[in-house]
């Protein structure tokens, strides 16, 4: 039990004294881009879901006739 007491405690220590953290303006730019990247990534997996359906339909329609 103590090695889990001295673990936080040196967690804690590490995250109060050694951590370098973000400034708000850094971290506000870092959040836009990660909302913008999978704002894109999202609208080219949809556009490969729409267009592999297209695609697929189109073979089994032809197929059928």
């Amino acid at each position: 039990m103590a090695s889990v007491v001295q673990f936080i405690k040196e967690s804690y220590e590490e995250m109060t004294q050694k951590v370098t953290w973000p400034a708000w303006g850094e971290l506000l730019n870092s959040a836009v881009l990660v909302l913008v990247a999978s704002l894109i990534i999202a609208v080219v997996v949809f556009a490969m879901d729409k267009g592999s359906t297209f695609v697929l339909d189109t073979f089994y329609k032809s197929l059928s006739n």
